[in-house]
């Protein structure tokens, strides 16, 4: 018997627990591999990501899912042991990125619309087959004095539509993923300016979701935080906090079971003490993170590339891991840093 695309939904947001995004493309990773030095192969790719999910303290008490790119997604450990095996033996829910991309939308210039959704009925039940129970679609908003226009935010809106109807059907829970971007250019957005635009985002993404007919109980959230730009950042986190609250109030009907925020470009200490703020409001939702690079950049650097070094690497995740589950639950402050 299938279990339910409530539940599943549930469990990937539930106890403080927050999804790890290892789902960086062949061309984003092996940027993150060129900072240390390292060459990006099918067997790198592989043992960078089989150490993160044999951290296995980690896994257990902070992960509920991990988003993977298609290649991991059919991928062995160096023992043979399939890595969606070692995600859920960790008590993870295996995840899959199934969009190819935000490219450049005609007519719009300076904005784009994420493409993907051609043949994704058939891509979608053979990640099933392979394990995903859950999948991520990113729409990216872009933001200035003059951008976003109401087209590509419609485009995009509607695109994460389809992709979460399909999703449902196939029985996976859909992330819907619409990110207002902070480390766009030109970057110089104050915290008002990205507050509405995020709330337009957010209105339209969700009439769209209900044109479609979407399950809102069988779904996650993936939303940017209310955060001005990266070249600006004058905002506090209790600003950013309250930003981000109140809109999600005002957009995000409360059957949506969770939230699981993405980090956008922030240092992975700000991602955390951002979290931990917003769960200090009463919330309607599970509210949690999604973490790519807050949580993976210490341990890709402590590891380095070296089997000498996994239980360094492995060490700094579960320290990342474990300061967005304080987070996640309200609890995290800046000694707790220190006292990990």
């Amino acid at each position: 018997m299938s279990e339910r695309l409530e539940d599943i939904a549930v469990k990937m947001v539930a106890d403080g627990k927050g999804l790890l995004a290892a789902d960086e493309s062949t061309a984003t990773i092996k940027k993150r591999f060129d900072t240390i030095g390292l060459v990006s192969t099918e067997e790198s790719r592989r043992d960078y990501r089989e150490m993160l999910f044999r951290s296995e303290d980690a896994m257990k008490k902070c992960i509920s899912g991990t988003i993977l790119f298609e290649e991991t997604l059919f991928q062995k450990a160096a023992d043979g042991t399939p890595l969606v095996d070692i995600i859920r033996s960790a008590g993870a829910i295996p995840g899959i990125k199934v969009d190819t991309g935000a490219k450049p939308m005609a007519g719009f210039p300076g904005e784009t619309v994420t493409e993907g959704l051609d043949g994704l009925a058939d891509r979608l039940a053979k990640y099933y087959d392979a394990g995903a129970r859950f999948a991520k679609w990113r729409g990216v908003i872009a933001v200035s004095d003059k951008l976003p226009t109401h087209g590509p935010i419609k485009a995009n809106a509607h695109a994460l539509a389809r992709y979460a109807a399909l999703c449902q059907q196939a029985k996976i829970v859909p992330i819907v993923e619409p990110e207002v971007l902070m480390d766009g250019e030109p970057g110089t957005h104050d915290l008002a300016r990205s507050e509405e635009v995020t709330r337009w985002t957010l209105q339209i993404v969700f009439q769209e979701l209900a044109e479609a007919r979407i399950n809102l109980e069988g779904m996650v959230l993936k939303p940017s935080m209310v955060i001005d730009g990266k070249k600006l950042r004058k905002a506090s986190v209790a600003q950013v906090a309250e930003a981000t609250v109140r809109v999600l109030k005002e957009t995000v009907p409360s059957a949506v079971p969770g939230i699981a925020f993405l980090s956008g470009g922030q240092t992975p200490e700000e991602a955390t003490a951002h979290l931990s703020a917003i769960n200090g409001y009463d919330l309607p939702w599970h509210v949690t993170f999604s973490y790519g690079r807050a949580l993976q950049d210490a341990s890709l650097k402590a590891w380095g590339g070296k089997a000498e070094n996994v239980a360094a690497g492995q060490r700094a995740f579960a320290h990342r891991a474990e300061m967005n589950y304080l987070a996640a639950k309200g609890r995290w402050t800046k000694d707790s840093e220190k006292a990990a």
